[in-house]
């Protein structure tokens, strides 16, 4: 039986609120952002979005984010509040004179998400309309952003959480920044690393993990139980992987974790520290085996 079959996923939209907005403006906005960034921004046009990250002089991802265009010299970055002051902070320290402010405007912007046939059917994954920002699919459901308050339709936040562990889309938390270069949470495999646009924190790390096949670890999809953020899983001679993500709905439970490949290859029993027994499950894009 499908998870869809068993547990019907309900349409309609719910608060984020555990989501904040870090708005960079300025005649410098997109020169600063373009020197800082896994990400191109200087040719990101308002009718589209792409995922972005900061990593630190070590390439480990501080935090990642979907990064819109709000005008000439406005941009706008979407991720986890936990992480938002932390990263406001951390690139405060390196605008010196550059002629762009960053400020946080999660209380003047609330995020919705949204699940169902409100979302305009003409929209491609990551592009704009008005206040939707299309995200990718999940188990068949049409899923999107509402950037302002949100569309008729209660939707139960496990639902959301559901499809977003089901998109394979991990998002860094407090307890998981730092820990990954870009690779080993599949962010260049979702498009949120760009290679040809020159010099950020931490690019040659992430280069030379890219292009000698040093990446040995993998975010994955597993069945079967649920932990916090940054809980250790284990395989039969110790930790093997992090949790990023998980969720419950209903009397089933998935999570995202980054897994060393081996592990993940091999028929070894993959279990969180309580003891819960997991399975392998499939994510809806194709994992690059290592080089």
């Amino acid at each position: 039986m499908t998870i869809s079959a068993m547990h019907p996923i309900p349409q309609g939209s719910c608060p984020l609120t555990d989501w904040g907005v870090l708005d960079a403006t300025g005649p410098d906005a997109t020169s600063f952002l373009q020197s800082q960034l896994t990400q191109s921004v200087s040719d990101l046009s308002e009718a589209s979005a792409r995922l972005g990250g900061y990593c630190n002089a070590k390439g480990r991802l501080m935090a990642n984010f979907i990064v819109l265009r709000e005008g000439p010299e406005s941009l706008r970055l979407l991720l986890p509040l936990e992480l938002l002051v932390a990263l406001q902070k951390k690139l405060s320290m390196f605008v010196l004179r550059a002629k762009v402010k960053l400020q946080d405007a999660s209380g003047q912007l609330p995020l919705h998400g949204v699940v169902g046939d409100a979302i305009p059917a003409e929209l491609a994954v990551w592009q704009r309309q008005g206040p939707w920002l299309r995200l990718p699919d999940a188990l068949g459901k049409r899923r999107a952003l509402h950037l302002g308050a949100g569309p008729a339709g209660e939707l139960p936040r496990q639902a959301w959480d559901w499809l977003e562990v089901h998109a394979g889309i991990p998002w860094l938390r407090a307890a998981t920044s730092e820990h990954f270069v870009p690779q080993m949470i599949n962010w260049e495999l979702l498009g949120g690393v760009n290679f040809q646009k020159g010099c950020y924190p931490g690019q040659e790390v992430v280069a030379r993990s890219q292009y000698r096949g040093t990446v040995k670890r993998r975010v994955q999809l597993l069945s079967g139980g649920t932990a916090e953020p940054g809980t250790e899983l284990h395989g039969p001679e110790g930790a093997v992987g992090e949790v990023l993500a998980s969720s419950r709905f209903g009397e089933q439970a998935a999570l995202l974790a980054e897994v060393q490949l081996a592990a993940w290859d091999s028929d070894a029993q993959l279990q969180l520290p309580d003891g819960t027994l997991l399975s392998r499950a499939a994510l809806p894009y194709a994992v690059k085996a290592p080089e």
